[in-house]
């Protein structure tokens, strides 16, 4: 208990300074951080766009700043999540403009900054003050691509003063999607190539230590493969990670690896004290986001962010509230209704809402739900084919986040077998027949990117599936929709 107290005040106390909470505990805490070599690393991954947080994000960024040298950074994901940003005049834009308000200094890429292609993407850079940097991004055309940096190095300061400490901030994203590239449909990255992100990191490390006095890594390749990488390779001593979607803090073989979550629930904060040039600990926490006052001027920009009409009207009703199998549902419905087929097909992770309340559903709720502005194919599939593609994608040795799981929701229910070890070997249909040929509609991303997918007179349909989803929203089907659980998995002896 002595070690724990021994290790835990001295968190308290810059963590206290930090965020206006210091007169609560009652200790000297400015005479802590009068040494001039104490920073903070504020960090957030994967935001998706979630505007509604920033003001409490303003204010905790706000308060950190006035009491000790604060960097702010961003692990990737910034959009792809909302509608009121997503579907806004200038799609994208209104996050780059609350980012600039509130003053990023280092943010990296992660595969949803690509949603929109290439070039898109290289508009929206050019319009962040913030520096951006990928180390394992190389553009083939920088007309319309410019060479984004590998890395950039940050000297902190506090009222005006800067620390005798530099950081170095190196930035890698996932190439571990389909065809060596960040997750996403092929033509959003033409023109771009992407080397591996952990090897690339590793070479860097020598000439990036050369030019500051702390690496850190800022990563969008996910715990998993921030794991990996600090298994073989342990000189970094923090990676800040994107991409899974976790609230972590975790030691691998001497290095940090930390994540806030998603949708900007926390704001992460790394405590950095140096002795001269030279760390003396680091600590860390997720801070939650709702303990926070909102900032007035903020709540004023958002505001007016999500002020248009259009997405808030209600365009049908929800039965009962969804959670995500019932949103699974509502997909499928829609997809099977527009596409008039036997089965539709969606994935998981193209499920964007957690749960959707009972009531009326907005074109603001459906691009949220679905914001890749995804199409729909249609083909012919046997039951053998529909199980190849199952028994494919539990077994994802490529995707581990998105393996043994289920991450295909049919229109038809589904049971996959799988043997001790938990490798799906076959899958039973109670309602197919085992010789018939069915009509199958799927969103773009599963044909495109998932393996053992082979199927028969594929055609594109004209239909994007959030025009199905507001048809659909609008019809009496809608109040079929339920949480009713179709697919499962049963463990056998094979």
């Amino acid at each position: 208990m002595k070690n724990f107290l021994r290790t835990i005040i001295p968190v308290l106390l810059v963590l206290a300074m930090c965020f206006g909470v210091g007169y609560m505990l009652g200790w000297g805490v400015g005479r802590l951080l009068g040494k001039k070599q104490t920073v903070v690393v504020l960090s957030t991954n994967d935001m998706h766009a979630a505007i509604d947080n920033f003001p409490r994000l303003a204010t905790a960024v706000a308060q950190c700043r006035d009491s000790v040298a604060t960097v702010l950074v961003d692990a990737g994901d910034r959009w792809t999540g909302n509608a009121f940003v997503d579907m806004a005049a200038e799609p994208r834009r209104p996050i780059i403009d609350l980012m600039n308000a509130i003053g990023y200094d280092v943010v990296t890429l992660g595969n949803h900054e690509f949603d929109s292609g290439a070039p898109y993407l290289d508009k929206m850079m050019s319009l962040l003050d913030s520096r951006v940097v990928c180390a394992n991004l190389v553009s083939s055309d920088t007309a319309k691509f410019r060479q984004t940096e590998p890395y950039a190095v940050v000297v902190p300061e506090h009222n005006a003063r800067k620390l005798d400490v530099e950081l170095g901030f190196l930035g890698v994203v996932t190439n571990y999607g389909n065809n060596n590239h960040p997750d996403g449909n092929d033509e959003s990255f033409a023109g771009l190539l992407f080397p591996d992100p952990q090897q690339t990191a590793a070479d860097y490390y020598e000439r990036l230590r050369e030019e500051c006095d702390l690496p850190i890594v800022l990563s969008h390749m996910g715990d998993d493969r921030d794991s990996e990488f600090a298994k073989k390779f342990a000189d970094y001593p923090l990676i800040i990670g994107g991409h899974t979607h976790r609230e972590m803090c975790d030691t691998i073989n001497g290095v940090r690896i930390v994540q806030t979550g998603k949708n900007l629930k926390n704001i992460g904060v790394t405590v950095l004290r140096f002795k001269g040039k030279k760390l003396r600990s680091m600590e860390y926490r997720n801070v939650p986001l709702a303990t926070y006052a909102a900032d007035p001027v903020f709540e004023a920009k958002v505001r007016e962010i999500k002020s248009a009409p259009e997405l808030l009207a209600p365009v049908g009703e929800v039965p009962s509230a969804l959670d995500k199998v019932g949103l699974a549902s509502l997909v499928n419905g829609a997809i099977k209704r527009s596409a008039k087929v036997d089965i539709a097909i969606y994935h998981y992770g193209g499920i964007r809402l957690d749960n959707l309340a009972k009531g009326g559903i907005s074109k603001a709720d459906i691009y949220t739900l679905e914001p890749f502005s995804s199409q729909i194919y249609t083909m012919r599939m046997t039951p053998r084919q529909l199980e190849a593609m199952i028994v494919a994608k539990y077994n994802d040795t490529k995707n581990a986040k998105e393996s043994h799981r289920i991450d295909l929701f049919m229109s038809e229910p589904y049971t996959i077998l799988t043997d001790s070890n938990d490798e799906a070997y076959a899958v039973v249909f109670p309602t197919l027949k085992a010789d018939k040929q069915y009509r199958v509609a799927m969103g773009d991303y599963i044909y495109k990117n998932y393996e053992a997918v082979e199927a028969q007179e594929v055609e594109r349909d004209v239909a994007l599936l959030t025009d199905a989803l507001i048809d659909f929203a609008r019809s009496s089907h809608i109040a079929q929709v339920s949480n009713k659980k179709l697919q499962s998995v049963r463990m056998t002896q094979k």
